[in-house]
């Protein structure tokens, strides 16, 4: 049995309530600070009893809110013998309204080990945030509540009970994504273990936990590698530019025969960037982003189009398909920028070579792992992110100029790559992305397509990852269905589907991902692949949650079902009997008129914040079936 409990609190003006609930057991602990009712020395004594346990309290954002109210609480206890609800509330809006860092509990200070399911899913990256709310759709709740009352204005009897009532159904969904978590949560205490110095892992996200592994290897191999002590304090250790030439950064293995490819590799060359100007000086950072906007070159019709992140080009609209004459294959570099880095002992300047050595330890350890599972995941994104971070300003990695090393030569060798292979099997170019292409190639070249391969490995150091594939269904470079050999099937874009609930590691729809109406997706795939009738499909759909759109929006704005406001966080079906749906904005800057627009324009909704409400007879089957057509090709 485990010692981890999952908790949540609410902080009205007259009422603080919080429900612990283990668990294995699912025991559940509530306590009420109110006028109604003096519950504080329970909840004191419960926080000391869950200490001398060694037990840990898990929660949604709790490291930055729950938290920091609870310690605040038993600290008023310890010196007063009480708290109020008053109490709690002040200090909500102060880290709600102040600045949350400045109430930050740091780990050696927690009266109970904190576990953060909000930060250990990185969550708190703005790219990736999500809300309790939108996870419980994405779970597949029968129930998305919002909370019902401002907690600014004091609460009736009643109304406290509607609130615990909505506390404990919050604290059963997070317990639900404890339960998403698990391996998420062991990998991190193993890793506790077996790197106690790494720091608070267990709230760590994957990206961080593989960053920080690295600083833990480069500080013990190269002792003051990532970090310096300045006046008694550390500081982080970087490589400043003042200006990057390109021509220092690209490899002498790029070479082409193609003008279009020595176009721009003559143009490249030519580039130097400069830091950004601030106030007519020059004293910002270099400026890496945008400088290969707009670049490309146009080969046989296809086009290469190169940017920052790596470059893309795809044929459009089409079904490219393997045949008795032709292979469709696809080739990826295996961990491509990584191994950029490694086998060209490429670093940041102010870190040694013992940079590409734990890099390659790391990729190494990576694959002891299988893929699809916590461990593999972590090292690919820590593999990942170490690159990501060396144009992070604020970062021990921070060197522009090994970002555009690695982008910069990462794009310039898959040219070299499709440039070699045009000209030695007479293939097309299908797609390349960042880390590979796919040509459909005739199977008469099909060993030079190998040989030239393996051409290509030999005078870059790197490793080609081949698969065959039967068929594309191409909408753009961004979103399409690749058909294996074996039947398996690979989605990107508008037609992934795949969520946690199929597969706990996917990486098609994860669970800060927008996981609305996949039954339209499901209806192109069974099209596209299996020759389904769309409609035939979605009408013998059985899923009611694939036919669930949400939406969301601030506490600044309102939704509303034709006159009736309801709340912000709603899940709802295109019905043939309902209402429009209308999402209202504050008024511009300098305008007083409220913004309105609609949402599902021309289409009735009904709401099933409750799936009991989802009726099968209502739903309005042509929407649905318009939009999985807008997939096909």
């Amino acid at each position: 049995m485990t010692n981890d409990f999952i908790y949540d609190i609410e902080t009205y003006v007259n009422m603080f309530s919080c429900d612990i609930t283990h668990v294995d057991t699912r025991t559940r602990w509530v306590f009420e600070v109110s006028d109604r009712r003096d519950q504080s020395r329970h909840f004191f004594d419960m926080l000391f009893w869950l200490k001398q346990t060694d037990s840990r309290l898990f929660g949604y954002n709790n490291e930055g809110f729950d938290w920091p109210v609870c310690q605040h609480l038993a600290d008023v206890f310890a010196a007063q013998g009480f708290f109020t609800a008053r109490d709690a509330y002040d200090k909500a809006q102060a880290i709600i309204d102040g600045d949350r860092f400045a109430h930050t509990v740091w780990p050696r200070d927690r009266l109970v080990t904190q576990g953060d399911l909000y930060k250990i899913h990185h969550f708190d990256n703005m790219a990736r945030s999500t809300s309790l709310k939108k996870l419980e759709i994405n779970m597949r709740s029968a129930r998305v509540v919002d909370l019902p009352y401002s907690p600014h204005e004091p609460l009736t009897s009643e109304q406290m009970d509607e609130v615990i009532a909505y506390m404990c159904h919050d604290v059963g969904e997070t317990l639900r994504f404890y339960e998403h978590s698990r391996d998420q949560i062991k990998f991190r205490d193993d890793l506790a273990l077996k790197y106690p110095d790494l720091g608070d892992v267990l709230n760590f996200n994957d990206t961080k936990i593989g960053k920080k592994y690295f600083e833990r290897e480069l500080e013990r191999r190269v002792p003051g590698s990532c970090y310096v002590k300045v006046n008694g304090r550390r500081q982080v250790r970087q490589t400043i530019r003042d200006r990057i030439a390109l021509c220092d950064v690209i490899s002498p293995k790029v070479m082409f025969t193609r003008p279009e490819f020595q176009r721009i590799l003559d143009w490249l060359n030519n580039q130097v960037l400069e830091r950004a100007e601030i106030d007519g000086m020059r004293t910002g950072d270099v400026e890496t982003k945008g400088v290969l906007k707009d670049v490309g070159a146009v080969i046989d019709g296809f086009g290469f189009d190169f940017g920052t992140g790596g470059i893309h080009g795809s044929v459009k609209a089409q079904t490219v398909r393997a045949s008795e004459t032709h292979d469709l294959i696809d080739v990826d570099v295996a961990s491509y920028y990584p191994n950029l880095a490694i086998s060209n002992r490429w670093f940041p300047e102010h870190l040694s070579e013992a940079f590409c050595d734990i890099y390659s330890d790391v990729y190494e350890m990576r694959k002891t792992h299988k893929k699809g599972t916590a461990e593999n995941a972590m090292l690919k994104l820590a593999l990942n992110g170490v690159y990501g971070d060396s144009n992070n300003k604020y970062s021990p990695f921070y060197d522009p100029q090994y970002t555009m090393s690695i982008t910069v030569n990462g794009q310039l060798y898959l040219c070299m790559l499709a440039e070699w292979l045009l000209a030695k099997t007479g293939g097309s170019m299908v797609q390349i992305n960042t880390d590979g292409l796919t040509m459909l190639v005739p199977k008469m070249h099909r060993q030079n397509f190998n040989d030239t391969c393996a051409a290509w490995e030999r005078h870059t150091g790197l490793e080609l990852e081949h698969v065959d594939y039967s068929a594309m269904h191409i909408r753009d470079v961004n979103s399409y269905i690749a058909v294996k050999m074996d039947g398996s099937v690979k989605r990107i874009g508008a037609y992934a589907h795949e969520t946690p609930h199929d597969n706990p590691y996917t990486r098609e729809r994860q669970w800060h991902q927008d996981h609305s109406a996949l039954v339209v997706r499901k209806a192109a795939e069974a099209a596209l692949v299996h020759g389904v009738d769309v409609a035939e499909f979605i009408k013998s759909h059985t899923n009611p949650f694939d036919f669930l759109i949400s939406i969301k929006v601030p506490r600044t704005s309102t939704l509303t079902l034709g006159d009736e406001p309801i709340q912000n966080t709603t899940r709802y079906y295109i019905s043939t009997v309902g209402c429009s749906l209308t999402k209202t904005m504050p008024p511009l800057k300098g305008k007083t008129e409220p913004r309105k627009f609609a949402v599902q324009k021309g289409w009735n909704v009904t709401i099933s914040n409750d799936v009991e409400a989802f009726d099968w007879s209502n739903v309005n089957w042509l929407y649905y079936i318009e939009e999985a057509r807008k997939l096909l090709i």
